[in-house]
């Protein structure tokens, strides 16, 4: 459940223990996203992913948080550690595997070719508000 505000919700997904069960938590519905879908994702020790995927549209980035493992890409596969950043093209046919130690890792997916701008060209700097630490 988030917490829905004005400009912003607030998700809490109770600590990444959570993904032991589960092994995913999507984020992206629960926070109203328009414009890409972001999932929390754990793969346990010593297992992998149980398909090769691709997708029609969607380019994904895999943002690997704890653990190391291997990751499949078209045929190749790559170590992965904690602080790799992997981008994914929708036609790649990929999957993953954990190390020794569960993989934990964000995912983001987003149309490919859909940005507009960037950081820069959109964001607005806003002078006469002051928070706690300014």
């Amino acid at each position: 459940m988030a917490k829905v505000l004005k400009n912003f919700q607030l998700m809490e997904l109770g600590g990444m223990s959570v993904l032991t069960d589960k092994g995913r938590a999507e984020i992206g519905d629960t926070l109203g996203l328009t414009g890409c879908e972001i999932s929390v994702n754990s793969i346990p020790a010593e297992r992998g992913s149980e398909f090769v995927h691709a997708h029609k549209r969607n380019e994904e980035v895999y943002l690997i948080l704890r653990g190391s493992g291997i990751f499949y890409m078209d045929g190749e596969e790559f170590p992965i550690r904690e602080g790799s950043v992997i981008r994914v093209d929708p036609a790649g046919k990929r999957a993953l595997k954990a190390g020794k130690e569960e993989l934990l890792y964000i995912c983001i997916q987003a149309e490919k070719n859909s940005l507009i701008q960037k950081t820069f060209g959109d964001g607005v700097v806003i002078k006469d508000v002051k928070t706690s630490w300014l």
